[in-house]
């Protein structure tokens, strides 16, 4: 008796279970509540748009989730060419309607759209509520989502076999917090044949302009393949309060736990199908008062895409550096807004250099990259002008006299004294002391010992033997170097 009421009991809860169902919340707002005609709707934005395929294998895709009369055509084209081969689609959405610490799982209920039921993956979603304290199973963050439900549609129309759904929103996870996230569903997905969703929009709710230079830079990292990169330019363009600006990115936990995950998962590039905004698809609205847009591929192909500066960029950076010195001398407002060209609004390392007749007239910048390119540009002009203490501050009738040169920095990497060699640049610190040379300080010292004590004794006020002692950490770097030649 005693095992059957156990049996009993065990049948019971796997009946209500498999009956449990998360109605639809946005069915008649974000996309059509008739059956017929989010059909007819979703099959026509999956045939809009291009139609040759990419290359390589698709690891994931980056869709944004608004109301279908906005970011339909650009969610179209990011599920048009996945394979329907799936036994699992994973979705990593922004939570709007609750705050989560990490990821807020629908672990026992189906999803349900005007298209049918859409089965819980329960055996996926206990193992990673086993593997990290990160997952947690809260049917309540779901309740009112919209996030994760208007991405449904277009799979059930794009997938003609059954699929079970992995669902989950994520919005206050740290950087740590998102890596781990993204580790463990890598883990939890090698050799399953599931796609990975990020459900994500961009920019809220500032101009088309400002849009667009936010969202460009955003996108320029995701095609770096760099989550670093990602959540620091996110976080120094909201710095800058940019009028109506409230995020970078409605998804931003979403993207960069995704793109760690894709990235473990085989992903080698992002390729960028469609770039938008709300007024562009859909004029009704202000074009003052935007939600920008991306919709992309992770492919298992390519390579991650470089962030060299073009000629015209760096003739746009020597412009932004004698301008800041021209506004300081007319009484002007230092420039504070985004740059137009998206790539400048990345972080950035930069020093600036001013040259009289061909002497050093001052030299300021930044070594790590703790402002976007054009701020840290802006800085340093400012700093070589005004604020290098070897020199009295630029008079203006000297503006004319001088020659502006910029070095955008590398990454800074550890090296050992034996390793040091000429070319590369040299940063040293001590305690709290420490020094830089560019690389271009080769050709006016050419030999190693002098370069390096001039570097302690010059720069650092230390011993000129300091880059020998164990209690200095030696870094080397490259620098792109330009000057305003570059624009005649």
């Amino acid at each position: 008796m005693r095992l059957k009421a156990v049996l009993c009991a065990a049948l019971l809860l796997l009946a209500r279970a498999g009956a449990g169902a998360r109605e639809p919340a946005a069915a008649g707002r974000f996309y059509p509540a008739d059956p017929a005609a989010l059909a007819a709707a979703v099959d026509r934005y999956l045939s809009a748009g291009q139609t040759a395929g990419p290359e390589g294998e698709i690891a994931a895709v980056l869709a944004p989730h608004a109301g279908y009369e906005y970011s339909g055509r650009l969610a179209g084209l990011a599920y048009k060419f996945i394979a329907d081969r799936y036994d699992t689609v994973v979705i990593l959405a922004t939570g709007h309607t609750e705050g989560v610490r990490g990821a807020a799982l629908l672990a026992s209920d189906a999803y349900v759209t005007p298209l049918g039921r859409v089965e819980p993956d329960r055996a996926l979603a206990a193992a990673l509520v086993k593997a990290s304290p990160l997952f947690e199973d809260r049917p309540a963050a779901h309740a009112a989502e919209h996030a994760v439900e208007v991405q449904l549609p277009f799979l059930q129309r794009r997938l003609k076999r059954p699929f079970k759904l992995l669902a989950a929103t994520l919005n206050a996870a740290g950087p740590a917090e998102r890596a781990e996230i993204g580790s463990a569903l890598a883990a939890a997905l090698k050799g399953k044949r599931a796609l990975l969703v990020i459900s994500a929009d961009l920019s809220h709710y500032p101009s088309r302009a400002d849009a667009a230079a936010s969202d460009g830079a955003l996108r320029l990292a995701l095609e770096a393949m760099d989550p670093a990169l990602l959540r620091a330019a996110a976080q120094f363009i909201a710095r800058k309060e940019i009028p109506g600006l409230d995020t970078c990115a409605c998804g931003e936990a979403a993207i960069e736990a995704g793109l760690t995950a894709a990235r473990l998962l085989g992903a080698r590039s992002f390729l960028t199908l469609a770039a938008s905004d709300s007024y562009a698809e859909n004029p009704a609205g202000d074009p003052g008062r935007v939600v920008g847009y991306l919709s992309g591929l992770f492919l298992k192909a390519g390579k991650p895409a470089g962030l060299a500066l073009t000629k015209e960029q760096k003739a746009a950076l020597l412009r932004e550096a004698r301008l800041s010195l021209e506004r300081h001398f007319s009484g002007e407002d230092r420039a504070s807004g985004l740059d137009a060209d998206p790539r400048l609004n990345l972080p950035g390392a930069a020093f600036v250099t001013l040259l009289r007749d061909g002497a050093l007239r001052g030299c300021v910048g930044t070594v790590l990259p703790v402002l976007t390119l054009a701020d840290a540009v802006r800085y340093g002009a400012y700093g070589a002008a005004f604020a290098d203490g070897r020199f009295k501050p630029l008079r203006k009738e000297e503006l004319p006299l001088v020659r502006l040169e910029i070095s955008v920095l590398s990454p800074l990497k550890p090296v050992k004294p034996g390793a040091i060699r000429p070319g590369s640049g040299v940063f040293l610190q001590q305690g709290n002391r420490s020094g830089l040379f560019l690389p271009q300080v080769w050709e006016r010292i050419p030999a190693k010992e002098d370069f390096m004590g001039e570097l302690c004794a010059q720069k650092a006020g230390l011993p000129r033997d300091c880059w020998r002692q164990a209690a200095t950490a030696l870094h080397s770097f490259t620098a792109d170097s330009f000057e305003e030649d570059i624009l005649r």
